[in-house]
């Protein structure tokens, strides 16, 4: 009875201290002290809610305080949301996320992702690029590669670069690397004859593109034969293409068009703003051979509104776009280069986007030279007794054909194909 009276002298001594119940164990048996009699009182304690910290505690999360990288990586294994009541609350992410961001930190690193699942390397494809790995100057091309090796056209399968010669000047080798490609728009680039990314079209890589916008390019005569000699000599290449886009460039004449008759399977063709001499001998030669006719209105497919970049890496042209225009920004000491040249009469060089626009005037006042293949309707099935009669009708017809084709390729395979042709088609 001594300690149980001490332990309540000492409960009444420190009053304003809120300390709760105080229970005690005797017998094997829970006892709580009764504060006011000083006694024990053998009755089983009321619930009450636990609480492991008084009211106004807070705490600090401190992984490791010596190095800052590894108290960065470890804080990431938590996920920090408040309450309704506005208390700090956090929580453990799942080791799928945990390891699809180790992953993605050292994308660079696979090996291979071939037979990798799709859905799981789409959200690894955007965890690396939301930390944006493909932006690295040369880990981001190997990390890039690496997809586009497994998924092809899943990564990209159209891209829109419209205007944007800077972003293919500095990541030329990253646009090379993307595969499987349907749409490339490259308008108003300026790209010219010998551009490494004119030459990359023929390549087997790009044998999938089926909708090529090359207008205001600056591309001429000798460009279109080396655009088009694998295509005429080894059935390789653009081989598939259905709409080409060649308007707004002056230095395409009677002969380059000669070149892209070789584009058996085209169903739009725009020449408008080229140096066509005899502009009816050129619309008669593609209408007989190729069997495009001239369009008098302007059609939909040369709009460039169809063609949106559109795949995994959507993102990362944003991103390789954003990097390129804060490096391109003017800085603070070069402002007043420019006052300067304002100061006396001179002003910044704009050639390029002007002259698209100009160009692209000059070609609707040429006239429109648009043209498209008519859609055959389909006939009535002939009666038994004249099916007969009808193949050899069809028969005659295609040998016609047949050796009229002959002529003229023999005549196209001694104009086109020269010692040129034959060293650029060794190279493949």
């Amino acid at each position: 009875q001594n300690w149980t009276r001490g332990m309540s002298y000492c409960l009444h001594s420190e009053s304003d201290l809120d300390t709760g119940p105080i229970y005690v164990r005797e017998n094997g048996k829970l006892h709580v002290v009764n504060q006011g009699a000083g006694g024990i009182q053998h009755v089983t304690p009321k619930t009450r809610p636990f609480r492991l910290f008084s009211r106004g505690f807070s705490v600090e999360l401190c992984m490791n305080r010596e190095d800052d990288r590894a108290r960065r990586q470890r804080t990431d294994h938590f996920i920090f949301t408040y309450t309704k009541e506005g208390n700090l609350r956090y929580s453990a992410k799942s080791l799928f996320s945990l390891v699809l961001g180790y992953i993605s930190d050292n994308v660079d690193h696979i090996d291979s992702l071939i037979g990798f699942p799709e859905q799981i390397a789409e959200k690894l494809f955007s965890a690396a690029e939301a930390r944006q790995k493909f932006t690295e100057p040369v880990t981001g091309l190997r990390a890039l590669q690496k997809f586009t090796e497994a998924y092809g056209s899943l990564v990209l399968c159209s891209l829109c670069l419209r205007n944007r010669y800077l972003v293919i000047s500095e990541k030329l080798e990253e646009i090379k690397s993307f595969r499987e490609l349907t749409c490339l728009d490259l308008s108003c680039c300026k790209l010219g004859d010998e551009h490494e990314l004119l030459e990359h079209l023929t390549k087997e890589a790009l044998s999938s593109v089926k909708r090529l916008l090359l207008k205001d390019t600056s591309l001429s005569d000798v460009g279109l034969r080396r655009m088009t000699a694998p295509v005429r000599v080894l059935k390789k290449g653009l081989e598939n293409l259905l709409v080409l886009d060649l308007s707004c460039n002056p230095k395409i004449t009677d002969v380059g068009v000669g070149y892209l008759l070789s584009f058996k399977k085209l169903n739009c063709l725009d020449i408008s703003g080229t140096g066509l001499k005899d502009v009816n001998a050129v619309i008669k030669r593609i209408q007989m051979q190729i069997g495009l006719v001239h369009s008098e209105v302007p059609l939909k497919e040369f709009d460039h509104s169809n063609c949106k970049t559109e795949g995994w890496a959507e993102q990362t042209v944003l991103q390789w776009e954003q990097a390129v225009m804060e490096a391109v920004k003017p800085q603070d000491n070069l402002r007043s280069r420019t006052a300067a040249l304002h100061f006396y009469g001179k002003t910044n060089r704009i050639e390029e986007v002007v002259k698209c626009k100009l160009v692209e005037a000059e070609a609707k006042a040429s006239g429109n030279l648009q043209f498209y293949k008519e859609k055959v309707q389909n006939c009535h099935l002939p009666v038994k007794k004249e099916v007969v009669g009808s193949h050899e009708l069809k028969n005659s017809k295609k040998r016609a054909l047949a050796e009229q084709e002959k002529e003229r390729t023999s005549k196209q395979k001694h104009l086109c194909l020269t010692v040129k042709d034959w060293d650029l088609l060794n190279t493949y």
